[in-house]
């Protein structure tokens, strides 16, 4: 493992870590105050198997029934693969940081999007993070309902 990449298991409190960074004193987390944390923690690079697609970020939103009332949700995600003894995949890991609003027209009409960008690739990520970023613009300053940083097996 190079010195510089972090331990996978590191990833969701570096990720924790960067919000809080990020958080303004005495105010509310908003799509401008959680992107910057999500592009700091993307521009670290962690230890992980050297297979295509190890390592990616994907940025996705739309409006979901998760269990509950329809919500618009934006999932900034990291996905790692993980690989068995054999270097063949086993499964991924995914942390998230999902911000949840209530379902009305504003972000409703956003629709939905997705995009995914994976390193060592030919792909720029600062390009993809400035592409991909541009589609927050009507959620800068709007409220969450909810934001939820968790960690899953996939």
């Amino acid at each position: 493992m190079p010195d510089d990449r972090h331990r996978l298991e590191a990833a969701l409190d570096l990720l924790r870590a960067e919000v809080a960074i990020g958080r303004p004193a005495s105010t509310e987390l908003t799509a401008r105050a959680v992107w910057p944390a999500f592009v700091r923690f993307g521009q670290e690079r962690f230890d992980t198997a050297p297979t295509p697609d190890s390592d990616g970020l994907l940025f996705q939103y739309g409006t979901y029934s998760f269990g509950g009332p329809p919500m618009f949700t934006v999932d900034l995600t990291r996905q790692f693969t993980i690989v068995d003894d054999h270097g063949e995949h086993d499964h991924y890991i995914q942390v998230h940081c999902e911000l949840r609003y209530e379902s009305d027209p504003a972000p409703d009409d956003l629709g939905s999007f997705h995009s995914w960008f994976f390193y060592d690739t030919d792909e720029s990520l600062d390009q993809w993070f400035d592409t991909v970023g541009a589609h927050l613009q009507p959620l800068l300053d709007r409220l969450p309902s909810e934001i939820k940083l968790y960690k899953e097996k996939v």
